[in-house]
């Protein structure tokens, strides 16, 4: 997120480079700089003339190179765009010889998702020296909470623990639908609000007190009665609570449970460090590693992986999945 504070900041102040590679698993920043770009780099005027938008699967390199190789009119540079460039990913190599010595009134953007080119390349190397290039790498689940706090924290909002929790969970670490739904809860909530899991509820629609979430904090705490109820909604809302998704996240709850019972310093600091959560949820972990010794978390580890099989209809006899959940949950709690 710095990084791409710089780049904006180098745009805004007019400290251009000829070219800009954006490439990387995560669509989301490579998005927000090429807009930038091509929101901010020419006066309105300036664009009919000066501003192209190309596809890669439209497009070839020499087609890239002939349109960069003119000059603007009427303006000091011309701004040319290459959505989707991954699709020239076998002939992108063509572009070396255009980066070794770039059109110096050309701002050329290659938007290369989802992949990143070849460090080996020569055409990575020519870019690299004579522009920029940005890898924009996809987040680990524990990094988007804190992600999704400074994202709200600039635009004046606040977010509890447990509601970035729930947009985790739901969203995944896709950070385009992620900020698609916070930008819904800005347009809703006044700016100052601190966004808590009933504005989740009442506003995206992921049940506050059933999920993902809730089911690992009542399992931690050994709280049976309420780890059935959330499994029974789940069997009875299969769609939005996938078992091929639930078994995925008891299993990595599990496997942090193992590494917190090998660790020597169980101080909530270190915790926090080891496992890589939030510092509001340690003492979860905590309370888990006492009600669930380490014999028994190695057998649980085992359980989820036979129920990912099985939740994947290998040797299930086409059992619901509602029952699946059942027997999965009196096997880890019994």
């Amino acid at each position: 997120m710095d990084e791409v504070k710089q780049l904006v900041t180098d745009i805004k102040n007019k400290n251009l480079k000829p070219i800009y590679l954006l490439m990387g698993e995560e669509a989301y920043y490579i998005d927000k700089i090429s807009d930038f770009i091509e929101n901010n780099v020419l006066a309105e005027e300036e664009k009919g003339f000066n501003q192209m938008v190309l596809y890669g699967r439209d497009v070839t390199v020499e087609d890239i190179v002939g349109n960069a190789k003119r000059f603007p009119m009427m303006a000091d540079r011309q701004v040319v765009i290459v959505k989707e460039a991954q699709d020239l990913a076998r002939t992108i190599d063509k572009l070396a010889s255009y980066a070794e010595n770039p059109q110096p009134s050309t701002v050329l953007v290659l938007c290369y998702k989802y992949k990143t080119v070849d460090k080996r390349k020569a055409v990575y190397k020519k870019i690299k020296k004579s522009g920029v290039v940005f890898e924009s790498k996809r987040l680990y689940d524990n990094q988007v909470p804190d992600w999704i706090r400074r994202v709200l924290s600039t635009k004046g909002y606040k977010i509890a623990p447990k509601a970035s929790q729930m947009l985790v969970e739901f969203l995944g670490t896709d950070l385009s639908k992620i900020n698609n739904e916070l930008e819904k809860l800005q347009i809703i909530l006044p700016e100052g609000t601190e966004i808590s899991p009933s504005h989740i509820e009442e506003n995206i629609g992921i049940s506050k007190d059933y999920n993902n979430f809730e089911l690992r904090k009542a399992i931690g705490s050994r709280n049976d009665a309420k780890a059935f109820k959330i499994v029974n909604y789940f069997g009875e809302n299969p769609k939005d609570n996938p078992m091929v998704v639930t078994v995925s996240l008891l299993f990595n709850f599990f496997s942090q449970l193992l590494q917190l019972h090998g660790m020597n310093d169980k101080s909530p600091r270190s915790v926090a460090s080891a496992l890589r959560v939030n510092p509001y949820f340690v003492n979860e972990y905590l309370d888990a590693a006492r009600n669930f010794p380490m014999r028994k978390v190695s057998g649980i580890i085992a359980t989820l992986r036979e129920f990912d099989v099985k939740g994947k209809g290998v040797n299930s006899n086409a059992v619901p999945q509602a029952d699946l959940l059942k027997e999965l949950l009196v096997k880890i709690l019994n």
